[in-house]
């Protein structure tokens, strides 16, 4: 699973190779401790353009599916198991036609060594940006007026398939990465075999992991009240 993330840098920045179209004006600010209900930017192309605009916006971490009389659904759809979208209602429309990348620049994982959990920073060796398979959703609010600008929701989930190799050890899932080779058909609203885009997502994400490196952190990182760069370094000892 992934219960906490990092955006270590402006989400504009991360996205270069993705070839955003559109910015969302509000995106949030750089964040060393994303979790659940948390805003933060995701990678969308949107199907209400031809051909679709790719945009960079900010959306609710937690996916709100449409027919969700409120937001509280979401605190636990922060995650999606990659294996069982198909058979879920939550997450079968989105599958189809809303397809999200998130945007990272690591993520924090917790591996349970002698009924103690220690907290790790998994991120790309080389620094560079780790790419997230998502969907997102957009919620109407009830309770809000129709000329309300708040009354229309983005939301996300981030998918997850099993874990291989080194980051098996630490859990029995890691998120379902993605490069920018995928990302372009990942994103991509308008395809009709996301059976075939999804098969090829979840069997390319091992090559990703590979490259991953790992470190024990602070275990500050479990109170969501701690965001700051220090929370990534190697803990002492």
């Amino acid at each position: 699973m992934c219960g906490r993330f990092v955006v270590a840098s402006v989400a504009s920045e991360l996205v270069g190779v993705l070839r955003v179209d559109l910015e969302d004006d509000d995106l949030p600010a750089p964040s060393y401790n994303v979790a659940p209900t948390a805003q933060a930017a995701i990678v969308i192309d949107s199907a209400k353009t031809e051909p679709p605009t790719r945009r960079l916006e900010s959306a609710r971490w937690g996916l709100i599916p449409a027919w969700a009389k409120d937001t509280k659904i979401g605190t636990r759809a922060f995650n999606a198991r990659s294996e069982e979208l198909e058979d879920k209602p939550m997450f079968r429309k989105a599958l189809a036609k809303r397809r999200a990348v998130v945007p990272t620049s690591g993520y924090y994982e917790w591996k349970t060594v002698d009924g103690v959990k220690i907290p790790h920073y998994i991120h790309p060796a080389d620094g560079s940006p780790l790419f997230m398979a998502g969907l997102y959703e957009w919620w109407k609010d009830p309770a809000k007026q129709d000329d309300d600008p708040d009354r229309w929701l983005l939301s996300f989930t981030i998918l997850t398939r099993d874990s291989i190799g080194r980051l098996g050890s630490i859990h029995d899932r890691m998120p379902l990465f993605i490069d920018a080779d995928h990302a372009d058909a990942w994103l991509d609203p308008t395809i009709d075999n996301v059976r075939d885009v999804l098969d090829a997502t979840i069997d390319a994400a091992p090559a990703l992991a590979k490259t991953l490196d790992d470190h024990v952190v602070s275990k500050a990182v479990g109170n969501v009240r701690n965001n700051s760069p220090e929370l990534i370094e190697p803990a002492d000892g």
